[in-house]
């Protein structure tokens, strides 16, 4: 099994793939940008790709969100939430004082931006690939005064020296990642999340609650709930990337998917797939089984008919 991420070794990606036991076996192949990964997934050189989606501090991670809705027809295979350390390191020898560069991918270095500005206020923050391609960067060109933010790992790897640690603006940082494949929907464990794309219809007063509507009536959870532009409609022309609890396999997530195709006309299924926790929702599982309860009513006064 090949299984692509977002590279080079050391980043956070490979950390996450490498949390996973079956993906750790496989053979690991590092691509220099997310879609690089989703490239090599959909043309079928990997079997599966890896890349970062969210982050607790950032959010979402918009080059990946808007790639899986408008640019590829992959389906997510499961969730990774990995816990952040993001560390500033440099050539052996630099003093924090010495750092005149700073170089990180843009959504690392908005994570550690209040101790750049006090700690490093005049240094010059330049984007890059990823955290590890970061760190290979200061080590292969070796200027002095250039600094990476990147994993711990990341040092030890490339022989750079680490200047401070746990340098993130707020505590708990996690970033979620997601699996994503040409094909395949993870059977259902009860504990899933279900994504979609719905594209508005119309541009008008209550569309969006028409849409949340059909979720509450079912006591379906969703779990995000993102506005994005559809890049090709222009100003104003948005479409909802959602997230919900439950399987395209629970009879309430899929006739609210019905409703919604029936009355939107285009949504499209990002997946569903086994969620990080294991929080079991008891709101949903009651539902269920009241959906089911009715269900049967219905049936048995349809039996009557004559």
């Amino acid at each position: 099994m090949l299984v692509a991420f977002l590279g080079p070794f050391g980043t956070f990606t490979e950390q996450a793939v490498r949390s996973q036991v079956d993906l750790n076996q496989a053979e690991l192949v590092a691509y220099r940008s997310v879609p690089d990964v989703l490239d090599a997934v959909q043309s079928g050189a990997v079997d599966f790709g890896v890349v970062p989606i969210e982050n607790s501090i950032e959010g979402t991670v918009n080059f990946t969100q808007d790639a899986l809705s408008f640019d590829y027809e992959l389906l997510i295979q499961r969730e990774i939430v990995l816990d952040i350390e993001h560390c500033l390191m440099a050539l052996p020898g630099t003093a924090l004082g010495d750092v005149t560069t700073v170089l990180s991918i843009p959504i690392a270095t908005a994570q550690c931006h209040r101790y750049l500005r006090e700690k490093l206020p005049d240094a010059q923050v330049q984007a890059a690939n990823s955290t590890a391609d970061a760190a290979k960067t200061v080590a292969t060109n070796a200027v002095a005064g250039v600094a990476a933010v990147a994993p711990r790992n990341a040092a030890e790897l490339y022989g750079l020296d680490i200047l401070a640690t746990d340098i993130a603006d707020h505590a708990g940082n996690q970033t979620r990642f997601v699996v994503v494949g040409r094909s395949g929907i993870p059977a259902p464990t009860g504990h899933d999340i279900t994504g979609i794309v719905v594209y508005q219809r119309a541009d008008e007063p209550g569309s969006l609650i028409s849409i949340l509507q059909e979720f509450a009536a079912r006591r379906v959870n969703i779990t995000n709930l993102l506005s994005r532009p559809t890049k090709d409609g222009g100003l104003g022309d948005y479409c909802f990337v959602m997230y919900l609890d439950g399987h395209i396999a629970d009879e309430l997530v899929a006739d609210a998917l019905r409703a919604l195709h029936a009355k939107q006309g285009n949504v499209k299924f990002l997946g569903s797939y086994p969620a990080h926790s294991l929080h079991v929702h008891s709101t949903r599982e009651h539902a269920d089984v009241r959906w089911q309860q009715a269900d049967d009513w219905i049936d048995q006064l349809r039996l009557t008919i004559q």
